[in-house]
């Protein structure tokens, strides 16, 4: 049996999404942040386990024909401020860049640079001065405790001024040395000629690739062990996958939610929804999307934490509160966030050590989780840590008794997601607000409410969306280059010479020439903004370009491995649903009444049951509001309308 297995990886939980030809399976592991290695192979024993009846690594990986992995610890590592210390070396003309670039983000500046900033008179670099300027510049960032430099000049030769740089680093502190510290050129990058994206692009992917490099060639080399016959792939926050090898660290970050991206665009289609937005509640972030006639919006100047950035980026929002968010009380109100308790300690009711109270902690509270069946009956909840976290982080110091705080946790928390999503998203009277994520559908009908949204998804594939998500991207590598002259036999001689780059890169990545597809383009910049212009096979250079003031190559190598379905899903009210149970909850002005529980994987095409009520899958609960009707799809997903 074929089947590939995708994996993404979250703050506190990693999931796991198997696809064959006999349908879709998932699990999911507890994140190990400590060695993410760990997980990962963890998700293979599960995912073994969920397929033979018994764990079978050897003869998983020996069937599987693809490993997709992706991953948000890079948008954690950003939204938590945790990554090593960077040094910024620029050029002396560039006194003001510092000021400039921290008023994009000031505390995301102070985290990775802060003070450790240099520069250097570029004018000496080639001459007999530039060993000692280089090397008093490197030891000055490293003494402020700077343990990886980012090199970025600017100038119209920024390019020749950081390879001068390179060849002394090179020189004077060689690579093989314990004592080199790893330097990262920003024209190796990005040949953006904006300074301040093009600095801020290689101070993230400074930041991340630390982390980045060490678990993903540590997990490669343990698949390797097997001799799995396809290399692991990363999903990339492009929306394609590459090798570990070919894959920049600034491009896993947000990776995980553009997979529930893709998944937004499918699910639309196959429901015919003009306008969705998302919301993929994880256990760190809830990262926010729409989609809007079938697409999601991508822009070539992406942005990290609301910093602009050299690399095209989907639109995804990510918002400092998940299902691990720290809660407490501040200013006689509650804060959210953004420190997370993660996957260690966890939230208190985890029993893992967790003190910090959580909104998972004040869903057990109210009744809306079942201990016995959390997490697929994986994980025991301990609902008297949880009372203590929630008493002594938000009830005392607020002056309220416990329920009375677990409505406010929970009150507080749908109005923070609810406002993120007016904040980043248009809502019309027609948006559609799907919910994934382990955490996403748990709360979503309350977020809705508080947006002004009356219809509500969750698929049925909700705990693990980002991972089925990723299921079919395509394999690709991307190039861009500036060019120097504005004619064709430039054009064309640098056409060539990605294209031989292109060639050399799909062979390594298993493909051969003539097995993939190559476009180009040329983006330009002119006073009037951006121009594109996709080139045919001619490639010619368009002479409504020639007076740009910067004109870029932009080439593409994808081998596809999409399919394309035509399908239609239908949602009829068919049969009333019966109860599989009932649970005592927690209910704003009503107390603690007991409400119908409806197990997902129970009902059939057509099911439908009204709130108030609960939810729940093997890997998420979802609280049905009173005035919400819910609707099993032909397909199995969750369709809820709020009744007028």
């Amino acid at each position: 049996m074929a089947f590939q297995i995708n994996i993404d990886n979250g703050g506190t939980l990693t999931d796991v999404c198997i696809m064959s030809d006999d349908g879709v399976k998932k699990t999911k592991v507890l994140t190990t942040p400590y060695d993410l290695s760990k997980c990962f192979f963890e998700g293979l024993q599960k995912a073994s386990e969920t397929l033979y009846g018994a764990e079978d690594v050897k003869r998983l990986l020996e069937e599987v024909e693809l490993i997709r992995y992706s991953t948000t610890q890079g948008t954690n590592a950003i939204c938590e401020r945790k990554g090593p210390k960077l040094g910024l070396v620029l050029d002396a003309s560039s006194g003001d860049l510092p000021q400039a670039l921290r008023t994009h983000d000031p505390d995301v500046y102070d985290a990775l640079v802060g003070d450790r900033v240099a520069f250097v008179d570029t004018t000496v670099l080639d001459t007999t001065e530039a060993e000692v300027e280089i090397v008093k510049t490197i030891n000055q960032l490293t003494a402020k405790g700077a343990n990886r430099l980012v090199i970025c000049f600017g100038g119209s030769d920024f390019h020749a001024a950081e390879d001068l740089v390179k060849k002394i680093v090179l020189r004077k502190y060689p690579r093989h040395l314990l004592g080199a510290v790893p330097v990262l050129y920003a024209s190796d990058l990005t040949v953006d000629r904006d300074a301040e994206r093009r600095a801020w692009s290689a101070l993230i992917n400074s930041f991340l690739h630390t982390s980045m490099e060490a678990f993903l060639f540590q997990a490669e080399n343990r698949l390797r062990e097997y001799r799995t016959k396809n290399p692991l792939l990363i999903f990339r926050n492009d929306g394609d996958a590459s090798r570990v090898a070919k894959t920049v660290a600034i491009k896993t970050y947000s990776s995980g939610p553009r997979g529930g991206m893709e998944g937004l665009k499918t699910f639309s289609g196959l429901y015919g929804f003009r306008d969705a937005v998302s919301i993929d509640v994880g256990g760190t972030t809830t990262d926010i999307g729409q989609c809007t006639d079938g697409k999601v919006a991508d822009i070539r100047r992406g942005n990290v934490e609301g910093i602009s950035v050299s690399f095209p980026l989907c639109e995804i929002s990510s918002a400092g509160a998940g299902g691990s968010s720290v809660f407490k009380a501040a200013d006689g109100a509650i804060a959210i966030g953004p420190e997370s308790v993660g996957a260690l300690p966890g939230p208190a009711c985890f029993g893992r050590g967790g003190k910090e109270a959580t909104i998972t902690d004040a869903s057990l509270l109210a009744g809306l989780l079942d201990p016995a069946s959390y997490f697929g009956g994986g994980m025991g909840l301990d609902a008297t840590r949880a009372e203590a976290a929630v008493m002594a982080n938000v009830a005392e110091p607020l002056g309220l008794d416990l329920d009375a705080a677990v409505l406010a946790m929970s009150a507080a928390f749908e109005t923070k997601i609810a406002g993120e999503l007016h904040r980043f998203t248009k809502i019309a009277p027609d948006t559609v607000l799907m919910a994934f994520g382990g955490a996403g559908p748990l709360n979503a009908c309350g977020v809705a409410e508080k947006a002004g949204i009356k219809r509500v998804a969750i698929p049925a594939m909700a705990a693990v969306f980002s991972a089925y998500g990723i299921g079919t991207c395509d394999v690709s590598q991307r190039y861009v280059v500036g060019l120097e002259a504005h004619d064709t036999k430039t054009l064309r001689a640098a056409i060539d010479t990605l294209t031989k780059k292109a060639a050399r890169d799909m062979f390594a990545e298993g493909f051969d020439e003539g097995s993939y597809t190559v476009t180009a383009r040329l983006v330009a910049e002119t006073p009037e903004g951006d121009v594109v212009h996709d080139l045919d096979e001619m490639a010619e250079f368009p002479s409504a370009l020639a007076s740009a003031t910067a004109v870029e190559l932009e080439l593409n190598a994808v081998k596809s491995l999409r399919h394309a379905s035509g399908d239609a899903v239908s949602v009829k009210r068919g049969t009333k649903a019966k109860p599989a149970d009932t649970r005592k909850v927690l209910v704003p002005e009503q107390g603690r009444i007991d409400l119908p529980v409806y197990h997902l994987n129970a009902m059939t095409p057509g099911d439908y049951a009204q709130g108030p009520a609960i939810l729940e899958e093997d890997y998420f609960t979802a609280r049905v509001p009173a005035g919400w009707t819910l609707v099993v799809s032909d397909a199995g997903d969750v369709i809820l309308d709020r009744e007028e």
